[in-house]
């Protein structure tokens, strides 16, 4: 575990910042107020994602490979992170669901109800915390592995 140091640390540092992120969500209106503007802006969060997995690579090749990094030492340290990241989703989706931003899935089946984007029952399937802890546990390691991926062309250095 050792060797992993970077790798846990950055992790964390991710889910802090999907946590803040959701919590800037939430005080903004997001998930209430400006529910119609939530799928426009929600998505900026992949901006901070790629921030971090960059800085997060480029601490690993400064600080454990001496300023040099390999495409694939680069890539297998994302798979890492994402990996932890992946461990770590089911406590960040319970802690944005339930203390963060409880009536999120109430306003928003509301809204899509509302909009004709979906009946009751199809929203009622969507919008509650098991569909959303499937579908970010399910996420979080192909969008890591792709966000590694990418980032790790940038990062390596002979």
């Amino acid at each position: 575990m050792k060797n992993l140091k970077i790798e846990i640390k950055w992790a964390l540092i991710f889910v802090l910042m999907q946590l803040s992120w959701m919590l800037m969500e939430k005080l903004t209106g997001l998930h209430d107020a400006h529910i119609d503007k939530h799928a426009i802006f929600t998505n900026g969060v992949a901006i901070l994602a790629f921030l971090i997995y960059a800085l997060a690579l480029l601490d690993k090749r400064k600080n454990f490979y001496q300023g040099k990094m390999t495409y694939l030492q680069g890539f297998i340290t994302g798979i890492w992170i994402s990996l932890f990241v992946t461990i770590l989703t089911p406590i960040t989706q319970y802690i944005t669901s339930y203390w963060i931003s409880p009536e999120y899935f109430d306003n928003m089946i509301a809204y899509s109800v509302s909009q004709g984007k979906m009946s009751q029952e199809e929203a009622e399937s969507f919008f509650n915390f098991n569909s959303y802890l499937m579908q970010s546990t399910l996420f979080a390691p192909v969008a890591g592995v792709i966000t590694s991926a990418i980032v790790a062309i940038f990062t390596k250095k002979s």
